[in-house]
């Protein structure tokens, strides 16, 4: 099923939040494909019935990377903690008692993740995580498809996409042909690996 109506997609999240118990919709797409800003949107227009939880606060920290020699590619699969990601997903779905559950968030002013920036409380029935890869179906993202109860492929176009991810490196501290051949290079290759699992989202989506 395709889709590119925004008031569509919020009523869907609505039935979800709506369903009973937590629910978990996932948003999946290629790098600046608009995820963050379509879950943001989400989570205003369901007024305290949602919360976000972004993917990217389980990137890896820098000094790690560099320990890893996986600088070079930061964004690619392996340098996340995947199994990290789908052990909160456990804890966000089986919520105990009326503690909240924190769960962190990547800021890219200085491109590190913050440990405990998104506070999740016990009654809020629907949770929107948003990340590259959460239809991948390998290593140790394989277990994520199955810890949402819906996933969302963004489909953005893909000369807008590019165009907008390379100015989003440079409003960020890159100088333009650095994040051109960033974007080329890291950016493409994981954008190539996430469209080759669309077809285990849901929907698609296509916004104007």
């Amino acid at each position: 099923m395709d889709t590119s109506d925004l008031t569509a997609l919020t009523d869907r999240a609505r039935t979800l939040a709506a369903a009973g118990g937590r629910r978990i919709l996932g948003i999946a797409g290629a790098p600046g494909a608009g995820k963050s800003t379509l879950a943001a949107r989400l989570v205003e227009q369901l007024a305290g019935r949602a919360v976000l939880v972004p993917m990217d606060g389980f990137h890896l920290a820098g000094a790690e990377l560099e320990r890893l020699g996986r600088a070079g590619r930061k964004g690619a699969p392996d340098t996340f903690d995947a199994a990290g990601y789908a052990a909160l997903l456990r804890r966000l779905r089986h919520p105990e008692g009326q503690d909240p559950v924190y769960a962190p968030a990547f800021d890219r002013a200085i491109e590190e993740p913050v440990a405990g920036s998104v506070r999740v409380p016990a009654d809020v029935p629907l949770v929107v995580t948003e990340g590259n890869y959460l239809l991948l179906d390998e290593g140790p993202w394989a277990p994520v498809r199955g810890l949402l109860d819906e996933v969302w492929f963004l489909d953005a176009d893909p000369a807008t996409r590019v165009r907008g991810l390379v100015d989003r490196h440079v409003r960020f501290g890159k100088s333009r042909p650095d994040a051109e051949r960033w974007v080329a290079g890291s950016d493409e290759r994981n954008a190539r690996l996430v469209e080759r699992h669309r077809d285990r989202a849901d929907l698609v989506v296509r916004l104007r």
